[in-house]
């Protein structure tokens, strides 16, 4: 599958699990040097000074304004990265209508329909209890996300093997391309529970 394909299936997995594994990466660290310098590894005298290091607290205040322009600089980059990947997060990812008629006003048929239709295909699989379908566009390139529930003792390969063959060719069909790159979840042994209300 192409950068691209993996991109419309996950759309923000690779920088969410980039990011938090730098943010752990760098807590593993904080943690590291903060054990090794209160061990006394590198020096008792060292372990028994306060958080707050005089001698970083003279060097702050010799080169205040400097320190507070950095300071600004790095909470200034913070923030917008904050705001930026929550609006990422949120954002509704766009989903391809149908235009079966290009001429006048056209015949169109929304991204939801086409989902409730697979769906609704995923469904009539023999083994499936319980299909959910999504389809989605990332850089003009539609794609699928098919979440099943499976019964108990079914054969995996079989689905595997007729989603394939009938419910993914009529959705490459009606969505008018060759290939559609496709996400699909399985749950095993159970349908989605209700919530009761």
């Amino acid at each position: 599958m192409s950068r691209e394909s993996r991109a419309a299936v996950a759309r923000s997995a690779g920088l969410d699990r980039w990011a938090i594994g730098t943010i752990g990466a760098f807590a593993a660290l904080a943690g590291a040097a903060a054990l090794v310098v209160g061990a006394g590894w590198l020096g008792r005298p060292r372990s028994t000074r306060p958080l707050a290091d005089p001698i970083a607290l003279d060097w702050l205040r010799a080169n205040q304004l400097a320190a507070q322009l950095v300071a600004l600089g790095v909470a200034a980059v913070l923030v917008g990265f904050g705001v930026w990947w929550a609006l990422r997060t949120v954002s509704r990812q766009a989903r391809p209508d149908l235009v079966l008629e290009a001429t006048g006003n056209g015949l169109v048929v929304t991204a939801h329909a086409i989902a409730e239709a697979i769906r609704a295909d995923a469904e009539s699989v023999s083994g499936v209890a319980e299909a959910r379908a999504r389809v989605v566009r990332v850089d003009d390139v539609p794609a699928l996300r098919l979440q099943l529930w499976l019964r108990h003792g079914t054969n995996v390969r079989a689905v595997w093997s007729e989603l394939d063959q009938r419910v993914l060719a009529r959705a490459r069909e009606a969505l008018g391309v060759p290939a559609i790159p496709t996400a699909i979840r399985l749950e095993l042994g159970s349908a989605r529970r209700q919530r009761v209300t």
